[in-house]
């Protein structure tokens, strides 16, 4: 990472690593803690319900998970920030709940810059199109975009997507009329070429946790029942 922000002439500092634990121990997690890490992230409910509790109480857990609207109320509960806020209804149910708690969510918009039928994520046009109104929601705070490129072995084909979201963020700050603090985008096999296009937040799991341990999981919800 501090690599990558020399070739782009930026801050280490202005880079967030996000530890993805998705099913991975809290005993991976308070390593990871020890090692420094304070950022995790999380895209199931239900595991996030189990784990959270168990781990240290002074982190900052995100979701990055497809969030369904009657897990809204949990999410605005258990997490700083929600990832992957991808159609005006989401937005307006978390609004809602986030009413009900009496507090105000920071998200962040998920764009699908490639256009895959796969992925979730607004459309750019349609997100453009729902800007105002996201932006009129009064327990919303829109701290930036993210995306989930397509997959590829080599991450410089994954370069036009990240440019393709910072411009887009570009975009949104006029309308807004102010900065957008993150763009949320690279994952274990291409962060580096995802700083170098503006990244302020890199999702990280294999390259910090190795592969999924869903048994480790299963054992952790199972004793939380």
């Amino acid at each position: 990472m501090n690599a990558a922000c020399t070739r782009a002439g930026r801050a280490p500092e202005s880079v967030t690593l996000l530890a993805v634990s998705k099913t991975h121990p809290p005993a991976a997690i308070e390593a990871a803690v020890a090692a420094g890490l304070r950022s995790f992230g999380e895209s199931k409910i239900q595991e996030a319900r189990a784990k959270i509790p168990q781990c240290p109480g002074n982190l900052r857990w995100h979701f990055i998970g497809h969030l369904q609207s009657n897990k809204c109320r949990e999410a605005v509960e258990m997490f700083s920030l929600i990832q992957g806020v991808d159609s005006l209804a989401l937005a307006q149910e978390i609004n809602k709940r986030a009413g009900q708690a009496a507090k105000t969510m920071p998200v962040l918009l998920e764009v699908n810059v490639a256009g895959e039928a796969s992925k979730f994520g607004y459309r750019p046009e349609q997100l453009l199109a729902d800007w105002d109104a996201l932006n009129a929601l009064p327990r919303l705070e829109i701290h930036g975009l993210m995306t989930v490129p397509p997959y590829v072995t080599d991450p410089e084909k994954a370069r036009p997507h990240f440019a393709r979201l910072r411009e887009l963020k570009a975009v949104c700050e006029a309308r807004l009329g102010a900065p957008l603090p993150h763009l949320s985008m690279g994952m274990s096999g291409d962060y580096e070429v995802a700083i170098e296009e503006g990244a302020t937040i890199v999702r990280i799991g294999t390259a910090l946790f190795g592969k999924r341990q869903y048994g480790a999981l299963k054992a952790t919800s199972e004793a939380a029942d």
